[in-house]
C-alpha cells in the first residue's frame, strides 16, 4: 500500500511503470493507493507538482532528487538472534565516519575491520549519519529522506549486514540521527505538509515544526523514524544531533515523547535501547528520568569534559577553551560533571548551566576528540600522539562513558576535514565561505581546504598503514591497556561522582585523581616532578621511565601514571 501525508493537497498521484495513479484521501490528510511491490521505483506528485521522492522512502538508488524504490524490511535474513543488547553503563564508544574509516568507504569496509575494534576493547560502534546526502560524500548532517540509507555506503541491506557483523563480534551499534534540520539539497518535505517552522531556524537550516499547527504528524514522522532504526535495523541506540536546536514549547517535549516510545519498544524487543543527546545546554534535566520530571535521555554528550581535557593538554585557550585554562577545571568536571553549572561563560557572555547533582557519570558521554572537535578546526588536525597519551589516560580512567574518534587510538596523522559534494552551484561555491563565517571569533587563521573538493574527502580517509610504525603501534598498545584496565577495575567504571577525589597543584601543574583503590597522577609540566601517593604498585604509565618508590612517584613531564593502593 502506498501511503503519504499531505494534509493541504487537493490531489496526490503516484507514478510507477510509466503511468500516474491517483491516491485516495483519508482521515487526517493521509492519502493511500494499492501497490507497493518490492523493488518498484515510484515517485509522488502533489497538486500536479513533482515528481518527488516519498517522504518515508526506504531506498533512494538514484540520489536525493530521484525516484524512490520500494523496500520491505522483512526480506532481509538476520543472523543476530542471540544478541540481547548491551547496556551503556561501563561501556566505551568508538565513533566513526563510514566514508573515511576504510579505503572502501562502505559498510563492508567497516565490517572488515571490526576485529581491530574488538582487539581494542570498545563496546559500541557509533556511526555518523547514514541517510542520503547530495553527491557522493558528506559528513551526513546534510541528510534528507531520513528513512533511507545512503547508497554509496551500501544501502539498507549494507547497513543491516554491518549491524549483523557488529553483533556477531559482540559490539553494540549506535546510529547518529539528525532531527533538528534537514539538508538543503533534495529536501521536499515542505511540498507535502507543514514540516518546518516559517520563522524559526538555525545556521544549519529551517527548524522542524514540533509545536505548531500540524506538528502531531511531524513529530510522528521523526519518532517513527527513530523506531525504524532500532526495530528494523536492530540498532542498539541513537545519538541525537544538536537537540538544543529543537524548537518545542509543548508541555510534553518531543524528547520526552521519544523517550517513552523507545522505552516501550525496548520492552517489546527485550534488549536495552539507548538515547544519547548532543546538547550544549548543561541541563541535567536532559538525562533525568521522565518519572522524576526529566526528558528521559539515557545519556548526553558533555562538552565541558572535552574542553577541560583539551585546554590543559594542548594549552589552547581560544574561544570556548578560555574558561578551562586551569587544572581546577579538570577537578570540577571530574567531580561535578559540568564546569558551567550556573557559572559565567566568557564565550557566551552570560551565566550558563545548572548543577548536575546526583547524576551518575555514565550518563555523560565524554571524549578527548570527536568529529566536530577535529573537523571544525580549519586544518582538521588531531592531537599529537604524545598529547593523546595524557588525554586518553584522563578520559579512560574517568567516571564518564568514554568515546573515542576513529584513528585516535593509534594517533592517526590524517586530518578529518569538513567535506561536502553539493551539485547546486550556489551551495558548492559558497560552502567554504560559510564555514569561515561560522567560526568567526574562534581565533582561527582560517585556511581550510574547499569542502567540495574531492581531495578534501580523500585526505580525510584513515591510513591503516600507519599501524605498522612503532610510534603508532605503541600508542595503540597504550589505549588497549587503558581499556583493559578500565574493564578489570570496577573503581574505574564506578559512575558516582561524589566518590571521585581530585587534588590539584597549579604551580607544579600536577593533578592526582583518586578512584577507590586507584590513583591517577597526571603531570602537565614539561619537566619531571615527584608526586607522593598512598599507593604501593604502579599499574600503568604513559612514559616507561616513571618510577614508584616509597609512596613517591617520579613522574616524567607530560605524562600520566596509574597506581594501586
Amino acid at each position: 500500500m502506498f501511503e503519504v501525508w499531505a494534509p493541504e493537497a487537493a490531489r496526490v498521484e503516484v507514478e510507477y511503470g510509466g503511468a500516474r495513479h491517483d491516491l485516495s484521501r483519508g482521515d487526517g490528510g493521509r492519502w493511500t493507493a494499492p501497490g507497493d511491490e518490492h523493488d518498484l521505483d515510484y515517485a509522488f506528485f502533489v497538486d500536479g507538482e513533482g515528481p518527488f521522492p516519498d517522504p518515508r522512502t526506504r531506498r533512494q538508488p538514484y540520489g536525493v532528487n530521484g525516484p524512490s524504490r520500494v523496500y520491505h524490511h522483512d526480506r532481509f535474513a538476520w543472523t543476530d538472534q542471540d544478541w540481547h543488547g548491551r547496556d551503556l553503563r561501563g561501556g566505551v564508544i568508538y565513533e566513526l565516519h563510514v566514508g573515511t574509516f576504510s579505503p572502501e568507504g562502505t559498510f563492508q569496509g567497516v565490517a572488515d575491520r571490526l576485529e581491530h575494534l574488538v582487539d581494542l576493547g570498545v563496546d559500541f560502534v557509533e556511526i555518523m549519519p547514514v541517510p542520503p546526502v547530495p553527491g557522493k560524500r558528506n559528513w551526513g548532517y546534510d541528510g534528507v529522506e531520513l528513512y533511507a540509507v545512503f547508497e554509496e555506503y551500501g544501502g539498507p541491506d549494507g547497513l543491516k549486514s554491518l549491524v549483523n557483523a557488529c553483533h556477531r563480534a559482540g559490539l553494540g551499534v549506535i546510529l547518529d540521527v539528525v532531527y533538528n534540520h534537514l539538508g538543503p539539497s533534495g529536501n521536499y518535505l515542505a511540498k507535502f505538509g507543514p514540516y518546518f517552522h516559517d520563522a524559526k531556524g538555525s545556521y544549519w537550516g529551517d527548524a522542524v515544526n514540533l509545536d505548531g499547527p500540524g506538528s502531531d504528524e511531524v513529530r510522528r514522522y521523526f519518532i517513527e523514524n527513530a523506531l525504524q532504526w532500532l526495530r528494523d535495523y536492530h540498532v542498539d541506540g541513537l545519538r541525537l544531533d544538536a537537540v538544543h536546536a529543537l524548537h518545542d514549547k509543548r508541555a510534553v517535549h518531543f524528547l520526552e515523547e521519544l523517550s517513552a516510545e523507545v522505552d516501550a519498544l525496548s520492552a517489546a524487543v527485550g534488549r536495552p535501547l539507548t538515547l544519547i543527546a548532543e546538547s550544549d545546554l548543561n541541563d541535567p534535566r536532559m538525562v533525568t528520568p521522565r518519572e522524576a520530571g526529566g526528558l528521559g535521555m539515557h545519556a548526553s554528550w558533555n562538552d565541558d569534559v572535552h574542553h577541560a581535557i583539551h585546554a590543559n593538554v594542548t594549552g589552547e585557550t581560544n574561544a570556548y577553551y578560555g574558561d578551562f585554562a586551569t587544572l581546577s577545571s579538570l577537578a570540577k568536571v571530574f567531580t561535578s560533571g559540568y564546569f558551567h553549572d550556573g557559572t559565567y561563560s566568557s564565550f557566551r557572555g552570560r551565566s550558563h548551566g545548572r548543577p548536575a547533582t546526583g547524576i551518575p557519570g555514565h550518563r555523560f558521554v565524554c571524549c578527548a576528540q570527536n568529529h566536530d572537535q577535529i573537523g571544525n578546526r580549519p586544518e582538521g588536525d588531531r592531537m599529537r600522539p604524545d598529547q593523546l597519551r595524557l588525554a586518553s589516560g584522563l578520559l579512560l580512567t574517568s567516571p564518564f562513558t568514554p568515546m573515542l574518534f576513529m584513528g585516535e587510538e593509534w594517533g592517526a596523522t590524517t586530518p578529518f576535514y569538513f567535506f561536502t559534494d553539493h551539485f547546486e552551484p550556489h551551495l558548492a561555491e559558497g560552502e567554504g565561505e560559510r564555514r569561515r563565517k561560522e567560526f568567526e571569533g574562534f581565533g582561527y587563521d582560517w585556511k581550510a581546504p574547499e569542502p567540495g573538493e574531492e581531495e578534501t574527502f580523500l585526505r580525510s580517509k584513515l591510513d591503516w598503514e600507519e599501524l605498522s610504525k612503532d610510534e603508532h603501534a605503541s600508542l595503540l598498545g597504550w589505549y588497549r591497556d587503558l581499556i583493559a584496565l578500565r574493564r578489570s577495575h570496577p573503581d574505574l567504571t564506578d559512575p558516582r561522582l561524589d566518590r571521585v577525589r581530585v587534588e590539584v597543584d597549579e604551580d607544579r601543574r600536577v593533578v592526582v585523581i583518586e578512584r577507590g583503590s586507584l590513583r591517577i597522577a597526571a603531570n602537565f609540566a614539561d619537566g619531571a616532578v615527584p608526586v607522593r601517593l598512598a599507593a604501593s604498585r604502579l599499574l600503568l604509565a604513559s612514559d616507561e621511565s616513571a618510577r614508584l618508590a616509597d609512596d613517591v612517584l617520579d613522574l616524567p613531564g607530560r605524562s600520566l601514571a596509574i597506581a594501586e593502593v
